[in-house]
């Protein structure tokens, strides 16, 4: 069985200040093929099965896939390249040097035929330990079960950056799709950890406690993940659910600001509407939303019972009272189009619908498919703009639209792969 694997780096959080990095030795033992590759990567082949394939130290980008025949790799859509056998496993891999500061497609191919298709960052510095920046702490992972979504049962870490005082009331961040950010999964997906820890240490963000959230298993979803019909339901009932159950459960052992101001809420696909969701439903609590490649389509459009799907989110900015938010957006041209809609042009529609109404909000709009890797790119500055001009003594601020986005036009769209007549 062909199969698309994750490279894992097991002892991430023991290893980061050691004197050589995990992902450092992993790229020179590509370099040059040594017998200790092949060690570095079966250590995670049984816990991780995502599509990204690839790992990335500076410039050096490790491509690297398991598959029965000889395999190939395909870079920004140009001709696919051999990859070199791994001895003594089906590994193939390849390494090369690719340019910083942007998001690289690859796909691979074996026998001829893809076998995974994704997209990955050329991380900025930011996304690297900094030399004297204190590094944050994870807790272990805890299970929480649920009386808003009966029968359900969810996963969390909690993640708290250097200078959070246990005494004091802390800000929070709520990020959806935990499971993601936590461990070495952060180090070759988001690299949250690492990136608000260095914001932290420059004091571009406030030190702060992040509540990383997975989907529940059970209830509604009959023994699966209830990922879709918590995440892409357009109603109040998941921030009920964080709310009412999950924040007094983090309450337990940490301080946290109870003011909208001190609050964000992050996502991606799914999660990205999720908490836009949250936010819309509840600006008193959550007044800073991050949304990467963010699902505005019909998942969950089930006219039958009067549900709108996610679509309806741009046309409420723009026909609903304002809420007091501030919005990053992101997504890319080569984002989905399915049964459910185009991501692209729904996530188009909720900037203008933000721009039309005032908002104070930022869409990065790039080439990227539907992957975490343009979210990735701009964390650094995704975070630093979100938190902006943070100030611990407020409780509330009036956001209000940059002079540079109120002078620009709305976003305006044009297609580029058909004649126009």
């Amino acid at each position: 069985m062909i199969r698309l694997q994750l490279i894992f780096l097991v002892g991430f959080g023991l290893a980061v200040n050691a004197q050589t990095h995990p992902l450092q030795e992993l790229v020179e033992a590509a370099r040059g093929n040594s017998p200790k590759l092949k060690e570095l990567i079966e250590r995670g082949l049984p816990l991780l099965h995502g599509r990204d394939g690839a790992a990335v130290w500076g410039q050096d980008f490790l491509f690297a896939v398991e598959a029965e025949k000889p395999a190939t790799v395909s870079i920004d859509h140009q001709p696919p390249i051999p990859l070199n056998p791994i001895a003594g496993s089906k590994y193939w891999f390849k390494l090369l040097t690719l340019r910083l500061g942007t998001t690289h497609s690859f796909t691979y191919f074996s026998d001829g035929r893809p076998i995974g298709t994704y997209d990955v960052a050329g991380y900025n510095p930011d996304a690297y330990p900094l030399t004297g920046a204190p590094r944050g702490t994870l807790s272990p992972m805890k299970t929480l079960a649920s009386k808003i979504y009966p029968g359900m049962s969810a996963n969390y870490w909690i993640y708290v950056n250097p200078g959070v005082v246990p005494t004091k009331e802390a800000p929070l961040m709520i990020w959806q799709d935990g499971e993601t950010i936590v461990g070495n999964q952060d180090l070759l997906r988001l690299r949250m950890q690492i990136v608000s820890d260095n914001l932290v240490h420059k004091k571009l963000i406030p030190p702060m406690v992040h509540v990383l959230i997975s989907p529940g298993t059970g209830g509604e979803a009959a023994g699966t993940r209830m990922r879709s019909i918590q995440y892409d339901t357009v109603s109040d009932r998941y921030g009920k659910y964080l709310l009412e159950e999950v924040l007094p459960v983090i309450g337990q052992s940490y301080k946290i600001r109870p003011d909208a101001y001190s609050r964000a809420i992050a996502g991606a696909s799914s999660g990205a509407i999720c908490a836009m969701n949250a936010a819309w439903y509840f600006p008193e609590q959550f007044s800073r939303v991050l949304s990467h490649i963010g699902s505005y389509s019909a998942i969950q459009w089930q006219p039958e019972k009067g549900q709108d799907g996610g679509y309806i989110v741009s046309h409420r900015v723009r026909r609903e009272p304002k809420k007091n938010l501030r919005v990053w957006l992101s997504d890319g041209a080569d984002d989905i189009e399915n049964q459910a809609g185009s991501w692209p042009l729904n996530n188009i529609q909720l900037a203008n619908a933000l721009k039309m109404r005032g908002y104070d909000f930022h869409f990065r709009f790039g080439v990227g498919s539907h992957a975490i890797a343009q979210g990735a790119l701009d964390l650094p500055e995704s975070l630093a703009w979100l938190w902006r001009g943070y100030n611990p003594a407020m409780t509330t601020e009036a956001y209000v639209m940059e002079p540079e986005e109120r002078a620009k036009p709305l976003f305006r769209v044009r297609i580029d792969n058909r004649d126009s007549w």
